[in-house]
């Protein structure tokens, strides 16, 4: 499904930085933009600054719900400032997920910005209505110890695979005590 991204710049609040830059609302449907501007009040100004595909995989639909399970379902927009060479477009809209864990996964990174944003009702209903017809619930094995011993007694040779010359477990050779160093 083709989603709109809006961004929103308002005035930056230090002086190292002359603008903030933050994808604030989602358009469902939406056709192509670049960096359109759709809304002006004073300082702030909103854009509707790209247009992605969300996709929905049957794979994550776990991560799907931990996003839908939210006490605000969101989206997560990630962003990387564009390159020098384009002055126009101040940042660069990557990617649109609706993956929790892939979220997390590039937040972990420091050269994109990560912002949760909320979503409109009919992307709830369709990435619900996704899940309800993939998602399957993995039951959870308890993994199960070997049997093997292991009160048995070692005899303090070490793994038999590896000749050694002398015990393994064996103190280190002292040096004399009329040493320099």
């Amino acid at each position: 499904m083709p989603v709109g991204v809006v961004v929103r710049r308002l005035p930056g609040v230090t002086r190292w930085q002359k603008w903030s830059w933050r994808p604030v609302s989602l358009l469902p449907g939406a056709g192509p933009a670049d960096w359109t501007v759709l809304r002006e009040e004073g300082d702030a100004i909103e854009y509707h600054a790209a247009t992605l595909s969300l996709e929905l995989h049957r794979a994550d639909t776990e991560a799907y719900l931990t996003a839908l399970s939210d006490k605000v379902p969101s989206l997560y927009v990630v962003m990387r400032p564009a390159e020098e060479t384009e002055h126009d477009v101040p940042m660069d809209v990557m990617l649109l997920t609706a993956s929790a864990y892939e979220g997390q996964d590039y937040a972990d990174a420091s050269d994109v910005m990560v912002e949760k944003v909320p979503m409109p009702a009919g992307l709830i209903a369709w990435i619900r209505e996704f899940v309800e017809a993939h998602h399957e619930d993995e039951v959870f094995i308890k993994r199960k110890r070997d049997k093997k011993r292991i009160d048995l007694i070692e005899d303090g040779v070490g793994d038999p695979r590896i000749q050694q010359l002398s015990d393994v477990y064996r103190a280190p050779n002292r040096k004399p005590k009329n040493t320099l160093q």
